[in-house]
């Protein structure tokens, strides 16, 4: 979208060099005052969507001629700059080529200029390809790091972080920004009558936006450090703030934004903004929609679900359930957006008749958890998209990483097998929860309980959680055996989960790109863009590997983008990226095997009967109602089915290429003794088998503790409001 600033007198065009301007690419040498053209009409692409943030440093005053007291009392000024900034030009999002970042000189290749982008991560051990900065070779004040806009852009800021390191610390402390047309001919950004001086870091990670005094338009924008960590040498990585102008001379001019087709809502949204946007969806689709909370977050915000099927707030027979979850790490925000657009999309291409979705929805029922950690992305969404840096509002209010949260059922299995004089007969599937977790001190967060619960509720059968910072997809064992930091470790299902990484890494079209440059440090490509999730690194207690050997639902990780807060103004490009993966994703709950098992007499469903295939170490059981999905690739398969009381039975069931499931149900007939044993409890309840009877024991504890957890400190959270009334009356 263009806006017109001509009336902006804040608005400065370079030009009118002087002829005894230097041609060197020195900054400290070349300090000729800009132009100022007032009359000069500006068109401005892609102005931000965004909230301007609150975390900014501007410049330093330069001594007795610097503006100080007029920018003291010039608050409005500062306000409209607010309301003008600008998006990032795209060195974290990778939008900006590395052929467009120079520099005056750099150590060596792995901490060369095309390293200076914001957030990037190095690898653990330093001295590779792959650092964490750019870092110039010399430690003087004519080191610079350069960025060629491509276009005329209007530039308003620069963002600053240290670089990126276990081993080193090194940052800029304050730093000059000079702006060309040519790359040759170079002006400094100026404070009054006098270069301005930028406030840059106090430590490696924490991101420090400079604001120009004066938005200026120009091509090129350079860096130039003048202090930096004492015990360091000159490291950065950056951003730079800038709106495209539009230049009839320039051959790029007729390039546009990307922006969707799909009208939807492309914009960062807040608890209050989620909420509203779920409610809306619900207004304009009451008859597929429903809107429900499965617990609530430390903060005591809700963690809300959409449900889309065309019979909402009901299990039907046959129906498999899918979950896509997002939001785990509270600053990984781009799986929440998508999620929320989906919901819209999902809304009204069903009301315009698109028979994909139509089908998707008549035989899916799908629930939709944007936001599993809202604590967390209130505090990333309040320092904004560029200043939330790496971690900000990761994890948890408690200061807990969910992904780390859930039982270490993989161990559990492992150590079983170890002793087990027969590793056959150890359960593979529906592993209960250890004691210890359910216990009110266990170190469990109320998100991670209440997913628990959800999990327990549904019977889902295929998912997704979807995260930030990377471009790949992992599947399970997220967790290695013996503890090791990396090894391959797969799952009975591995070749099916490889099929369900890349389903969604071949149609995601960033992923898909040969040509596109890696993220961080590692190179994703050799693989596919998918990797088991321990072969990247171990982590115990995931969310994946817990649904997996816990429940019957397979999940895999999405790494959704380089860029874990996007700014809005890529939100549109990102929904296009994806869009086809997470429909694509969801249809394939449709591939394996289905069915219904039965009690020969009654016709009724059988609960928790046990599915084995042949030659697959993982079993599932039946649903309430007797029915059941087990996911699988083409092939010709021997399933075994029995349930406690009843003769096993078995069958041999074909699945094709096609993306539906094939129909095999099951009869089962009752033992003798189990006939008998009705008789005789002239129909009472038969118990349960000793591992259902200790899993639902485990999970009553757990909801338990949950309980009395939230009431103390729902108890606390009033004393407090008390105090705070006790404390405002006696104030007045």
């Amino acid at each position: 979208m263009g806006k017109s600033l001509g009336l902006l007198a804040a608005v400065l065009v370079l030009g009118g060099f002087s002829n005894d301007a230097t041609t060197e690419r020195d900054p400290s040498v070349n300090h000729t005052h800009m132009t100022v053209n007032f009359s000069e009409s500006v068109t401005v692409h892609g102005p931000s969507t965004d909230r301007a943030s609150p975390t900014t440093a501007l410049f330093l005053g330069g001594g007795g001629n610097s503006k100080e007291k007029k920018d003291k009392d010039d608050n409005k000024t500062e306000d409209k700059k607010s309301e003008l900034e600008c998006p990032p030009l795209g060195l974290e999002s990778l939008q900006v080529d590395d052929s467009q970042i120079q520099a005056s000189s750099y150590q060596r290749t792995g901490l060369g200029p095309h390293r200076g982008r914001l957030n990037i991560q190095s690898g653990i051990a330093d001295g590779d390809l792959y650092d964490g900065a750019w870092c110039a070779q010399h430690k003087n004040l004519h080191q610079w790091l350069e960025v060629d806009a491509i276009h005329m852009t209007l530039f308003t800021g620069v963002i600053l972080q240290g670089r990126n390191s276990i081993w080193s610390w090194d940052w800029v402390h304050t730093y000059k920004v000079q702006l060309s047309n040519d790359s040759v001919n170079w002006k400094s950004c100026m404070n009054g009558t006098e270069e301005a001086i930028f406030e840059g870091n106090q430590n490696p990670e924490t991101p420090v936006l400079g604001r120009l005094p004066v938005p200026t338009v120009a091509r090129f924008i350079r860096i130039n450090p003048q202090t930096w960590y004492p015990n360091g040498t000159i490291c950065l990585r950056a951003e730079i703030l800038g709106c495209r102008v539009s230049d009839p001379t320039n051959i790029y001019a007729s390039e546009q934004a990307r922006e969707s087709k799909d009208a939807l809502d492309f914009r960062h949204h807040n608890y209050k903004d989620m909420r509203m946007l779920m409610k809306s969806v619900t207004e304009e689709c009451p008859d597929i929609t429903r809107i429900y909370t499965i617990g609530k977050s430390y903060m005591g915000l809700k963690l809300y679900v959409m449900e889309i099927s065309d019979n909402p707030g009901k299990h039907e027979l046959g129906e498999p359930e899918f979950r896509y979850v997002a939001g785990m790490h509270g600053n990984e925000v781009l799986g929440r957006e998508l999620v929320l657009n989906l919901m819209q999309f999902l809304c009204r291409q069903y009301k315009k008749g698109n028979q994909r979705v139509v089908r998707l929805v008549t035989e899916t029922r799908i629930h939709l958890l944007p936001s599993m950690n809202p604590d967390g992305y209130e505090v990333a969404y309040e320092k904004g998209s560029e200043l939330a840096g790496w971690a900000e509002g990761r994890y948890s209010f408690e200061g807990i990483d969910l992904n780390h949260n859930f039982p270490d059922l993989n161990n559990i299995m492992w150590d079983t097998q170890e002793k087990a004089a027969n590793p056959a007969k150890v359960p593979n599937h529906y592993i209960p929860i250890p004691q210890y977790y359910t216990e009110e001190d266990a170190t469990v967060a109320p998100e991670t309980r209440a997913v628990i619960s959800w999990m327990q509720d549904i019977p889902f059968v295929l998912g997704a959680n979807l995260h930030g910072g990377e471009l790949v997809v992992t599947y399970p064992y997220d967790c290695t055996r013996d503890w090791a930091p990396q090894e391959n470790t797969p799952t009975a299902d591995d070749a099916f989960f490889r099929w369900l990484s890349s389903v969604y890494a071949s149609t995601n079209l960033v992923m898909a790109n040969p040509d596109r440059r890696i993220c961080h440090y590692e190179d994703f490509q050799s693989h596919n863009n998918i990797i088991n999730g321990g072969a990247w690194h171990t982590v115990p207690g995931s969310m994946n590997d817990f649904s997996y050997l816990h429940t019957n639902c397979f999940e895999v990780t999405v790494e959704l983008s380089c860029d874990k807060f996007p700014h809005a103004s890529q939100l549109p490009v990102e929904w296009d990226n994806n869009k086809e993966s997470l429909l694509v994703y969801m249809e394939q709950v449709h591939r394996g095997i289905k069915g219904v098992v039965r009690d020969k007499i009654s016709k009724k469903g059988i609960a928790d009967a046990i599915i084995k295939v042949e030659d697959h170490d993982h079993d599932i059981r039946s649903a309430p109602d007797g029915d059941y999905w087990r996911l699988l690739n083409p092939g010709d398969y021997r399933v075994m089915v029995w349930a406690l009381g009843y003769l096993p039975s078995m069958r041999t069931c074909h699945v094709g290429m096609e993306a539906h499931p094939t129909i095999c149900d099951f009869t089962l007939t009752k033992t003798p003794m189990q006939v008998l044993k009705d008789i005789r409890a002239k129909g009472g309840k038969i118990p349960q088998d000793l591992q259902l009877r200790l899993r639902a024991l485990r999970l009553r504890k757990l909801r338990a503790s949950t309980k009395a957890l939230n009431q103390r400190r729902e108890s606390q959270r009033l004393q407090r409001l008390q105090r705070r009334g006790a404390r405002d009356a006696r104030g007045g």
